[in-house]
Order: structure tokens, then C-alpha cells, then sequence
């Protein structure tokens, strides 16, 4: 086999934006109906720990008890748990889990925080202790299988939240969902809401590879490339025996057309069908038939760099400035609703 000569870094600076209407409407709803409850459990994907941070979050998770949730670790590298929650607790305080929730991993432990979460609720005669959680997160990070896992751990019931692999399945705030009878724990299912803008292109194409992009957004045989130099930078070349391809390449207008070929995928005429390719190594990928690759950086140094420098380039950081003070004033409007209606309620008593 001869050498490889891999690329030093992926050129590409191309910008992917996508936030449709139901994800503007379901941030709406997020904010209006937090003031119900006690705990947001945040879900994001271990394959980019960093990168499926979504900061639109920020304003809304951090006036409520937060639990980071970072799902599908089955199919992040396994060194990604024990660097990112270290680096969690080290540079942000916060408490992070990582859980496979189809395979139930760690939901248990979820369960018991939020039970201590629990306060006590309703008449002094019928006080019990109830916790209302809201589950948050870009799309296709595995809310609702997340919500299902909970359920068949706690009250040993199926599914409650539809799921899919397409990114936004869930597209309005749904009703509670119990997952505990005592203390009652409730469940607050949200449609995944994107980042607005994502001022890095690599971070996109890291976005969309995982999923939480629709793929008909994005350049499939962009995306498969920049997955091409991912496996050639870890020196990971299964994928020759995997596609019977007989001499390891970085040239994604070499790997295509192989894989094509493996497949089976021709268009009228012969030609090999390079967007079918691309779309199948984009699966593959997503099953994990690839292996485990986490493709965010997770050495300390820029976990570090990462969780303590600014991440909003200054038009995002114009963006998040307005909407919080647009945030502010509607949440003293709602404020000033709630006294008025308690005012005209107490009035009503007094004059019956």
C-alpha cells in the first residue's frame, strides 16, 4: 500500500442556515411555558459535544436548574465522556451525563436527580411531590428517544414521543408526559430548534453530518468528503475493506465513484451515482458501521479553549443581545399579566 498523502485541514467556507417557522414558534412556546417548570434537561450529541451547543438555550436553561444530556455516546469515540464532563465541571460547573437512550445507558441516574428536584405541590390536605421538566436541544439529538427511555425506566410504559431519524419530527410543544409516579416526575417534550446562525462552516458540516441539518440542505458529496478526511486524519482505512477498495484515498472524487460501485448505484447509461454514494457513507456514518468518531476536538487544550472563550462571532452576538432584551421585556409583560390576573381573582373571591 502506498503512503497516503492526507490534507492538513478541510477547506470550506460555506455557511448552512436553517430554522424554519415551527422552530421560531416552538422557541416561543419554550420561553413561554418555562415559568411551569423546575428543571431543563438540555440534549445534545456526544459526536459533537461542542458543536451541538445551541447558545439560544443560554438565556432560556440558565434560570432553571439545567442537566446536560449527551446522547447517541454510543456512537462517539469512547474518550469523549470522561474529557468532556471533566472539562464541564473544570470551566463551566455543570453537571453532564452522557446516555445511550436506546440502550437505557445512564437514565436511571437521570431519574434520580430529578427526583430530588421534586417540590411539593397542590392543597395542604394533597401536597405531593412533583417535578416538571422541560427536554430542549437541536434536532435530531434524540429528545424524544431520550423522553421514551425515561418512561419505559420509570413507570415500565412504551413510547410516548414519536421519533425518527429525520431531523424535525417533534414540531410543537407537547403536553406533559409522566415518567415517575412518586415523586411525580412530568415531561415537557420541544421541538429541536436549530442554531440560527452557525458562524463556523466547519462546524455546519459537523452539524449536518450528524444529522440535525436536513440532508437536502447541504452538499451530500461535500459532507461525505469532509467525512473522507475525518477517517484518512485518524488513519482509519476499514473503509477499503469495508467497500473493496484497494488502495486508501483522499480524493473524494476517487472514493465516490468505488463506493458507487460497491453499491450498485448507476444511473441510466452507467454513470455511477455519486449523490447515492455520498448519501449511503452519510448513513453509514450515522449507524456507527463507520466506527466511533467524536469529530469535535476533545483534547483538554481545546475543550478548554472551547468552553472559555466567547463562541458567538459579533453578528451572532448582535443577534443573542436583542433577543435577550426582547426576551426581558416579554417576560416582565407576562409578569405584570400574572399580578393582574391574580388581582382580578382575588376580587372575584372577595365578592362572592
Amino acid at each position: 500500500m502506498n503512503p497516503l498523502k492526507v490534507r492538513n485541514a478541510f477547506a470550506y467556507d460555506k455557511i448552512i442556515n436553517w430554522f424554519p417557522g415551527h422552530m421560531a414558534k416552538g422557541l416561543r412556546l419554550i420561553t413561554e411555558k418555562l415559568n411551569a417548570v423546575q428543571v431543563v434537561i438540555e440534549v445534545r450529541d456526544a459526536r459533537i459535544p461542542i458543536s451541538s451547543i445551541n447558545h439560544k438555550f443560554e438565556p432560556i436553561a440558565q434560570r432553571k436548574d439545567r442537566l446536560i444530556v449527551y446522547n447517541k455516546t454510543d456512537l462517539a469515540h469512547p474518550a469523549t465522556e470522561q474529557a468532556v464532563v471533566k472539562a464541564f465541571k473544570q470551566y463551566k460547573r455543570q453537571e453532564v451525563v452522557f446516555t445511550n437512550a436506546n440502550e437505557d445507558l445512564n437514565i436511571k441516574r437521570i431519574i434520580s436527580y430529578l427526583a430530588k428536584k421534586a417540590k411539593a405541590t397542590g392543597t395542604a390536605a394533597e401536597k405531593e411531590l412533583t417535578t416538571t421538566v422541560m427536554v430542549v436541544g437541536m434536532p435530531n439529538v434524540g429528545k424524544s428517544s431520550l423522553i421514551n427511555s425515561l418512561r419505559r425506566i420509570g413507570i415500565k410504559k412504551g413510547k410516548a414521543a414519536p421519533t425518527g431519524a429525520i431531523p424535525g419530527i417533534t414540531r410543537t410543544v407537547a403536553g406533559t408526559i409522566k415518567v415517575l409516579d412518586s415523586p411525580k416526575i412530568y415531561l415537557i417534550d420541544t421541538p429541536g430548534v436549530m442554531i440560527p446562525h452557525i458562524a463556523d462552516p466547519i462546524s455546519a458540516i459537523k452539524v449536518a453530518l450528524t444529522g440535525a441539518i436536513s440532508d437536502h440542505l447541504s452538499d451530500e458529496e461535500v459532507i461525505a468528503d469532509y467525512l473522507l478526511f475525518q477517517l484518512n486524519q485518524a488513519q482509519d482505512y476499514s473503509y477499503m475493506k469495508l467497500y473493496n477498495i484497494q488502495e486508501p484515498t483522499d480524493d473524494i472524487k476517487v472514493f465516490l465513484p468505488q463506493v458507487a460501485k460497491y453499491i450498485g448505484a448507476l444511473k441510466r447509461g452507467g454513470e455511477y451515482n455519486l449523490a447515492a454514494a455520498a448519501q449511503f457513507l452519510i448513513k453509514q456514518y450515522r449507524l456507527g458501521k463507520l466506527g466511533r468518531y467524536t469529530l469535535d476536538d476533545i483534547r483538554p487544550e481545546a475543550l478548554e479553549r472551547s468552553l472559555t472563550e466567547e463562541s458567538l462571532d459579533p453578528i451572532s452576538r448582535r443577534q443573542q443581545k436583542k433577543a435577550d432584551k426582547i426576551e426581558e421585556r416579554k417576560q416582565k409583560r407576562l409578569e405584570i399579566q400574572r399580578r393582574i390576573a391574580e388581582r382580578e381573582k382575588a376580587n372575584l373571591e372577595d365578592n362572592m
